[in-house]
């Protein structure tokens, strides 16, 4: 499934508008109406920009899976090679990379940073609000969490990534080796800096511990390549800031191609 958000004035301009795709996080029973809840209809209203809400499984991971024993789960060639098509064909959209935005929320977040370095030509600009962007470091805990969590709730045990990984999958889907490729772009990060303690809540500790050492992992590789970047380390732990996410539509709208 997918939301369409179109402008205000969409059905009466006959102007031809930038889009932005978001994308939501991982967890059972999550899909496009994730963003609702942060208030995404009054964010964007009244601004010349339409919004794009699909699907992405409940731990889809933006991506074609290795193996899938509960039926095809290939989200990323949904994404990339339907929806925008169709999005583009339907509606009055731009249809150059710097027509186009992906942002995104957590799993979201992985796969905005994904399909901004893998389809480098699609997008740009390109935001992850706590968003992982390094799969091997301290022992590939996130190529690891998505292979299990994909087993779990996705993939009836079938993985993202196999077992042992296809590496070169891992690789092509790791924004941390794939740097150059974010040349040119607006890149914004968001990450939290002091989630729930551990024994309080597990989730938002392990998540965000992880997220804040990969985006500053990435942050370090973008500034030595004298890439810029709009990054933010804040209070709290794993979940989107309404006003960072504010930020961020602002920046978009700011930085693509205008109505």
């Amino acid at each position: 499934r997918v939301n369409v958000l179109l402008p205000d004035d969409y059905h009466t301009s006959g102007r031809t508008y930038p889009v932005l795709y978001l994308l939501h996080g991982g967890g059972i029973g999550q899909n496009f109406t994730a963003f609702d809840a942060l208030g995404i209809r009054e964010k964007t209203a009244g601004r010349p920009l339409s919004g794009v809400r699909p699907d992405g499984g409940s731990a889809g991971w933006y991506s074609n899976p290795v193996t899938s024993h509960t039926g095809p789960r290939n989200w990323e060639s949904f994404h990339i090679h339907q929806l925008l098509p169709w999005v583009e064909s339907t509606f009055r959209a731009h249809t150059s990379m710097d027509g186009r935005a992906v942002s995104g929320f957590s799993m979201g977040g992985f796969g905005a940073l994904k399909y901004a370095a893998k389809y480098h030509g699609h997008f740009g600009s390109v935001s992850a609000h706590s968003g992982p962007a390094s799969l091997r470091r301290d022992f590939g805990a996130v190529a690891h969490w998505a292979n299990l969590s994909s087993a779990a709730v996705e993939l009836g045990t079938g993985t993202v990534y196999g077992v042992p990984w296809d590496e070169a999958r891992v690789s092509a889907d790791n924004a941390v080796e794939n740097i150059e490729r974010y040349r040119g772009k607006r890149v914004f990060l968001a990450a939290g800096t002091s989630p729930e303690p551990i024994h309080i809540n597990p989730g938002d500790s392990i998540n965000e511990t992880h997220v804040l050492a990969g985006q500053r992992e990435f942050k370090a590789a973008l500034d030595n390549a004298g890439i810029a970047h709009d990054s933010h380390e804040v209070p709290g732990g794993h979940f989107v800031r309404p006003e960072l996410l504010q930020a961020d539509i602002d920046g978009v709208v700011a930085t693509l191609r205008g109505a």
